[in-house]
């Protein structure tokens, strides 16, 4: 008998020492509930917590990070690689724009010039 009353005795300490642990997680989890964090961010912004727009941008935009690291890397990827072709696709117009109006004034110049290869015929 005197075996069964020590584990007796030890599952009572191992289950108020779960109960313990229980209550230790569940006084944090009250600490970081999502409503309790709002709250507090209100009362540091004055109650103007809605009103500016960059501290929600910066708070989505960190919540993405936590979150979805790998796809938001890997859109950051694709978004300046298609800023750098619309940059070289944007010098490539400014370019060919250049081109067109140096033909343009070119054409226009030889129009307006007398042909040199027109001589008369007749007069040899």
């Amino acid at each position: 008998m005197r075996r069964m009353d020590d584990l007796e005795a030890r599952r009572r300490a191992l289950l108020a020492r779960c109960e313990e642990q229980r209550l230790e997680v569940a006084y944090r989890l009250a600490q970081i509930r999502p409503m309790a964090q709002l709250g507090a961010w209100r009362r540091l912004g004055g109650g103007r917590s809605g009103s500016n727009s960059f501290a929600w941008i910066a708070a989505i935009t960190g919540l993405l990070l936590l979150f979805r690291t790998r796809r938001v890397l890997t859109g950051v990827t694709w978004i300046t690689g298609l800023l750098a072709l619309a940059s070289r696709a944007t010098a490539l117009l400014k370019v060919i724009s250049q081109m067109r109006s140096l033909y343009g004034a070119i054409k226009a110049a030889r129009s307006a010039a007398p042909d040199r290869h027109e001589t008369n015929i007749s007069g040899h």
